[in-house]
């Protein structure tokens, strides 16, 4: 949790590499609409990082993560925004980018750790053991 009572949430999504350049620009120019949506929804932080193979890692701080997706659902700019973007994902079917998402567990906090306002909790990911395995 951060300092102002967000939490927050990272995932993943795959966007297909050879429209890594035209979905980067999209991002560079995305609708005043949507943005003021977002903002308006709860969407707070919220950064999107590439990797040239196309991995799209997303990070965003928000009261829940549940409310704010589904205080953009209720727009309209939304649903035009995902169908836009949906031609840039190969692994989704049919399913709108901002649901078709996984999200990753927080493994670690700077802040956190050193005890620091701010830091908050995070769950311990489980992790299969030898035993487990057999």
């Amino acid at each position: 949790m951060t300092a102002d009572g967000h939490e927050r949430y990272a995932f993943r999504l795959q966007v297909s590499p050879d429209r890594l350049t035209e979905y980067a620009r999209r991002h560079a120019e995305v609708w005043p609409e949507m943005l003021q949506a977002l903002h308006d929804s709860g969407w707070h932080s919220y950064s999107l990082f590439a990797s040239p193979d196309g991995l799209l890692v997303g990070y965003v701080e928000a009261i829940s993560l549940e409310s704010a997706q589904a205080a953009m659902a209720r727009t309209d700019v939304n649903a035009r925004w995902q169908a836009s973007m949906a031609e840039f994902f190969s692994s989704l079917d049919g399913t709108p980018p901002d649901e078709g998402f996984e999200l990753l567990t927080q493994v670690f906090n700077l802040e956190a750790q050193l005890g620091l306002p701010g830091g908050g909790r995070y769950p311990t990911p489980h992790t299969t053991t030898t035993e487990e395995a057999s």
